[in-house]
């Protein structure tokens, strides 16, 4: 499969680029991105073209990896499915539910397959506890801690702009959401929504199949308190998720190879576009909940 890559920030550079290199069903053909010196110096770096016209890319690619800001990949992800290519995504789908409907309904008329880069959900050991767990059922409360350090610690996304307008809610809740989903049910409700330090976000969600979850969500914490965690409470007893040894680039490379299989049997990935969507959907919930909450 042809493979194109839609962004060149600190994500591009240090996933995307070299997991399309590096995996042997990728023909990795090029690079756009909204900064034609950043797309050269990523292309060098792979030994791939150059593109200062993103219809040119399309056209010359069977699928498109995007790794830019939810409102641009949005945008992009409708007309590059409209061009007939295949959408390996990153989180959160867009920054609405319109742009996130529109990615869908654009994949959907245009027949090509689409999956979401969640990275807990293709890291192997994480992947396995979440197929698992979902199997063996009768959850009855979960607890997701998704503390991150970006604005306060040493991170290259410190400066992201639409990370500073979306927060925690907006870039780790859609990791909570993508280990809970498929284990407890989709969200009935978003309960509660409250405000922490920072940009902490504190939710509690319903669930279809009964249980609730509350997800603790920041970009703000303390490096020393950063981490991720989550903890299932049921009929089974209690369960907590793996650390993975999978780095983001191979897990990058199972997310292509669901995207291959997606797109040579036509059966959609369970985190495809409209798993995105509906991520997007309960997001937006949980938004106009916290615009609610005035301390």
């Amino acid at each position: 499969m042809r493979i194109g890559l839609l962004g060149t920030g600190p994500w591009a550079r240090m996933a995307h680029a070299p997991a399309l290199s590096g995996h042997d069903k990728l023909d990795f053909v090029g690079v756009w991105g909204r900064r034609p010196e950043a797309a050269k110096e990523l292309a060098a770096a792979h030994a791939v073209r150059a593109y200062d016209d993103v219809d040119a890319l399309l056209a010359d690619v069977d699928a498109v990896a995007v790794a830019l800001p939810p409102a641009v990949q949005a945008e992009l992800a409708v007309r590059a499915a409209r061009a007939g290519c295949h959408l390996l995504l990153d989180k959160p789908l867009a920054a609405t539910v319109e742009e996130g409907r529109a990615v869908v309904e654009a994949a959907r008329e245009a027949g090509v397959a689409s999956v979401v880069f969640f990275t807990t959900r293709f890291q192997r050991e994480t992947e396995e506890w979440i197929d698992a767990q979902a199997r063996v059922g009768g959850w009855f409360t979960a607890r997701a801690q998704w503390l991150g350090s970006v604005f306060t610690g040493d991170s290259p996304f410190a400066e992201s702009p639409w990370r500073r307008e979306k927060g925690a809610l907006w870039d780790v809740g859609p990791h909570a959401l993508s280990v809970l989903l498929p284990v407890l049910g989709d969200a009935r409700r978003v309960a509660a929504a409250v405000h922490g330090p920072g940009d902490t976000a504190h939710l509690v969600v319903e669930h279809a199949d009964g249980a609730t979850s509350t997800l603790t969500l920041s970009l703000t914490a303390p490096p020393a308190a950063s981490g991720a965690a989550v903890e299932l409470r049921g009929e089974a007893g209690v369960t907590l998720l793996p650390e993975s040894s999978e780095g983001v680039v191979p897990a990058l490379h199972r997310a292509a190879d669901a995207l291959l299989t997606a797109a040579h049997t036509g059966r959609a990935h369970p985190a495809d576009a409209a798993f995105g969507l509906r991520v997007t959907e309960i997001l937006a919930s949980a938004e106009a909940l916290l615009a609610s909450d005035v301390g």
